[in-house]
């Protein structure tokens, strides 16, 4: 029988770490981030010395614009850490436009945006927050008398890809909402066909935009999606496949109210209104808050924000699901107690009648 051999560890060249190290980052916060980084695109750790590379090597020009939005994407990315918003923009990219962090405004900021959508025509990356209003010709969001509609349509063509970050780029959000006044959509619906990967949540998990970035600069196309154009590294589970409290919904555990006993002690949140049962995203696995906590982790029952129409299919948000098709979760909850005391029952009984047959054999043999 052979040996079985260790893997050979992976490392990343000598002159990558010099490069970082020129920048002022140290080693260990290099091979951290490049590693977790790998780790989050679901791509073998065998590809860090490339993701290393293409992150030292590369910066991809980009446009972040926003229609109706809050800009709490924005926000999100500007509060991320490991990497920060600023090692992003200074080192991993090169922010051509974005109305939040740029010191220029009105025709100034406009001749900047057109700018750089000419000098990169075909080689950046436009970023959209917040969805575009196609309601009476699009007069409910202008910048500089051009329509978002219009200003969307354009950057989309010229783009080599597009990230749509949160969930009113990606789904149309709470805008578009019924009854929808201003005629809200997505991205995706008013360019069909274009390249363009949603990043839904509200608002995007930083880190989940910084690994879509990464890839683009290691491969040099977007990452594989799911049929609602979500990546499936960040997108390719439930909330309820991951969750912490996973452990007390199958042991029949669940908190009746805020505040409660089994609230106070971590129980499952589905009679709260957790929607996690039915939405997809990598909450519980790389979290908010450089990766202190999340929604559920926090008491608070996940609202299903990463969804299509979430504002209109998940309400009430304190309500529990009505049945989720393909997954038996009402079912579940109605009868799994029920099950367990029969179960609980049945084994005790068991237990007793073998008690009482060692009893009377013991009996016997006095």
């Amino acid at each position: 029988m052979k040996d079985l051999k260790a893997p050979t560890p992976v490392s990343i060249p000598e002159e990558t770490l010099r490069k970082a190290e020129a920048r002022g980052v140290s080693r260990r916060d290099f091979i951290k981030f490049c590693t977790a980084t790998t780790a989050t695109l679901a791509l073998p750790m065998t590809l860090v010395p490339k993701v290393a590379q293409a992150v030292e090597d590369n910066r991809v020009p980009v446009i972040w614009v926003e229609y109706q939005s809050c800009s709490g994407d924005s926000e999100a990315f500007l509060r991320s850490n490991q990497p920060t918003a600023g090692d992003i923009i200074l080192d991993f990219i090169s922010l051509e436009y974005s109305e939040v962090v740029m010191a220029a405004a009105g025709h100034l900021a406009e001749e900047a945006k057109h700018a750089a959508m000419k000098k990169y025509a075909g080689k950046y990356v436009l970023v959209v927050e917040g969805s575009i209003p196609t309601g009476d010709g699009g007069v409910y969001c202008t910048t500089g008398g051009i329509s978002a509609v219009d200003s969307c349509k354009e950057l989309v063509k010229n783009a080599a890809a597009t990230i749509c970050v949160g969930s009113c780029s990606s789904f149309g959000g709470i805008p578009a909402a019924a009854p929808n006044p201003t005629g809200a959509v997505s991205v995706m619906d008013l360019v069909p066909g274009a390249p363009i990967i949603n990043l839904p949540g509200c608002p995007v998990n930083a880190q989940n935009f910084t690994a879509t970035v990464v890839h683009f600069l290691t491969f040099g196309s977007l990452p594989a999606t799911d049929r609602l154009g979500r990546p499936k590294f960040g997108y390719g589970k439930r909330i309820h496949d991951n969750c912490e409290r996973r452990g007390h919904f199958d042991a029949g555990q669940y908190a009746e109210a805020f505040g409660d006993a089994a609230h106070r002690d971590g129980h499952c949140l589905y009679k709260l209104g957790c929607k996690g049962p039915e939405t997809f995203h990598n909450c519980p696995t790389v979290r908010y808050n450089e990766g202190v906590s999340w929604p559920v982790m926090s008491g608070h029952g996940c609202i299903g924000c990463s969804e299509p129409q979430f504002w209109d299919t998940m309400t009430p948000f304190y309500r529990r699901l009505p049945k989720v098709p393909g997954f038996g979760v009402e079912a579940s909850v109605d009868k799994i107690g029920l099950g367990l005391a029969a179960a609980t029952a049945v084994a005790f009984g068991a237990h007793g009648v073998m008690s009482a047959v060692r009893g009377g054999d013991k009996s016997d043999k006095d």
